[in-house]
């Protein structure tokens, strides 16, 4: 049975599944479009494209008609998981007769991470779906069946995301406006806080902030003057440690309902935008309550498609595994070539990229298909030598981001407990884990944690190589790896792309496939 997908709204994608196997996840911010870009006509050309036949079932995600989750809803719309959460019937598609089905946002990303776990068929669990205005735990039986268990918090996400908001002077000050980039910099503003338990003056904002309902609608900026944080600046310790002290209590309203109610001894899948958040995903997998915790790679809106493809597939046929690789996206386009007056271009060889970064160059590294979700985990990425923190400012500027901003680590997997403790292996960069090193000060955060990605050779042969002959020259199987993208734009998929991106942000070198093309003399 083949099955296509769709999400509508920010974080448009498209995916398929054939027989219980992706065949693609295609968003449509990649190849350079803006990050959290609506469903394009490119997207459509391309999933056209990869498909040999029409589908037997068309799985249309439910959303809303506008902007926001309380908006009037399209098919399913975005809250549920009872009765009315799923339909399905007959139709058309390009002529022909299809089913049409559709299920609820809220249901797209249980069945992204149920879909995608390694749970044992027919193994009950546990859900936690956190995102910008979901907050709620579930039970999955062993039919793939679900039933809310309990609504912990209203917008856990969007409530995170408020604080940073309201500190940062250039947010303007009335309602209705989201930055879906905010939350991710205030993880890695979290790390800079001070230790110890709120004040007064924190737990009084942060009691504030829980206790609102709908916070992006009905709370403008504007009306929060009556807080020291208001504009306080986002680099200021005071607001680090606020923000910290909001980050444990979300996290601890949802362990404490957990530790209390969650006793069966299931398993924990969890999903949803704020299944990014690597410090919330470590302390799940280390709290013990559960014997095992799965997080997909595309946990937030990214993976939503291929939720209700998911979904669908467990609707028609009774099951919701699926075979899958995290590289699903679509093939690197060669539309360029490297000018040989410009460029010194050679076939690739690991010993000679890693002796390159040795030397402290930056890398863009290019390689299959790209990465499904939005992490950088080895196909799209930017590599650079792990030791020093004046690499970390360099990548930073490169990348047009605040300096703030740590750098994550790729790490082969037999030697990831050489460098790194708590949480590892990790193939989808995460979790958090503490550095144990003192020399790999690029990758190393302020706090002493890192976002570390471990690879296998049989995950990625082409990363693992290069890593292993990084390891053969300095004794470490550690590269510094961000994602190769323009600031603001999904990952860079074409050479043209490539090459204007590294001449106007300085990169030194290029793999794209089996080729390997460094700059001839200075940079004007």
């Amino acid at each position: 049975m083949l099955v296509l997908g769709f999400k509508e709204g920010h974080d448009g994608a498209i995916a398929a599944i054939e027989d219980g196997r992706l065949l693609f996840s295609l968003e449509a911010e990649k190849d350079s479009f803006p990050r959290y870009d609506r469903l394009t006509a490119e997207v459509l050309l391309l999933a056209a494209e990869r498909l040999g036949r029409i589908p037997d079932a068309v799985a249309v995600g439910g959303w809303v008609k506008g902007a926001f989750s309380v908006e009037p809803p399209s098919r399913t719309g975005y809250f549920g998981v009872g009765p009315g959460s799923v339909t399905d019937e007959a139709g058309r598609f390009f002529g022909k007769d299809v089913r049409i089905f559709s299920s609820t946002h809220e249901r797209s990303h249980i069945m992204t991470a149920l879909g995608l776990s390694s749970f044992r068929p027919g193994q009950p669990c546990y859900c936690l779906v956190w995102e910008g205005n979901i907050g709620s735990f579930y039970l999955v039986d062993e039919h793939g069946a679900v039933t809310h268990l309990r609504h912990v918090m209203a917008d856990p996400g969007n409530k995170y995301a408020y604080l940073f908001a309201l500190a940062d002077p250039r947010f303007p000050a009335n309602k209705g406006l989201l930055r879906l980039q905010d939350a991710g910099k205030q993880m890695a503003l979290t790390g800079f806080a001070r230790p110890g338990g709120p004040t007064a003056v924190e737990r009084e904002l942060i009691d504030f902030i829980l206790n609102q309902d709908q916070i992006i609608l009905s709370l403008a900026k504007d009306q929060m003057t009556w807080t020291p944080f208001h504009d306080i600046g986002v680099e200021s310790q005071e607001y680090k440690d606020v923000a910290a002290r909001l980050s444990d209590a979300i996290f601890e309203r949802f362990h404490d309902y957990a530790a209390k109610e969650l006793t069966a001894g299931y398993p924990l899948l969890i999903s949803g935008g704020c299944a990014l958040n690597c410090e919330w995903n470590r302390r799940w997998r280390e709290c013990g309550l559960f014997p095992e915790v799965f997080v997909p790679p595309c946990p937030n809106d990214s993976g939503s498609a291929l939720g209700t493809a998911i979904d669908a597939q467990l609707h028609y046929t009774g099951s919701a595994a699926v075979e899958w690789d995290v590289y699903a996206g679509d093939a690197f386009v060669e539309d360029a070539s490297f000018d040989p007056a410009r460029y010194d271009v050679r076939p690739l060889d690991f010993a000679e990229v890693a002796r390159f970064i040795a030397d402290g160059n930056v890398v863009a590294w290019a390689q299959g298909r790209w990465e499904m979700g939005p992490r950088a985990l080895g196909n799209r990425s930017i590599l650079a030598a792990p030791f020093s923190r004046d690499t970390t400012t360099r990548l930073n500027k490169i990348k047009q981001r605040e300096g703030y901003r740590p750098i994550a680590p790729i790490c082969l997997e037999e030697d990831a407990e050489r460098w790194f403790s708590g949480s590892v292996p990790d193939p989808w960069m995460l979790y958090f884990s503490q550095v144990t090193s003192d020399a790999l000060q690029a990758v190393t955060h302020v706090d002493g944690t890192a976002r570390a990605q471990t690879v296998t050779p049989e995950q990625n042969p082409e990363i693992a190589g290069l890593l292993t002959a990084f390891r053969d020259l300095t004794g470490f199987s550690v590269l510094c790896n961000t994602s190769l993208n323009f600031s603001g734009r999904g990952f860079i998929n074409r050479t043209s792309d490539l090459v204007r991106y590294g001449e106007e942000h300085g990169l030194d070198g290029y793999v794209v496939g089996d080729t390997f093309a460094v700059r001839r003399g200075p940079r004007a």
